[in-house]
């Protein structure tokens, strides 16, 4: 039973990691594009 709890404790918390960092970097993604779209828009009036 030790060895179970062990296991997940190992496991788990990786897991838990990589989801957290993974929805935070969506969220940058998509402010990074609405960035870019609007400095594409920008250089375009520019022309």
């Amino acid at each position: 039973m030790e060895q179970l709890f062990s296991s997940i404790a190992n496991l788990g918390f990786p897991i838990v990691i990589s989801v957290y960092l993974l929805v935070r970097i969506e969220g940058k993604l998509n402010e990074l594009t609405v960035s870019i779209n609007e400095l594409s828009k920008a250089i375009s009036a520019i022309k």
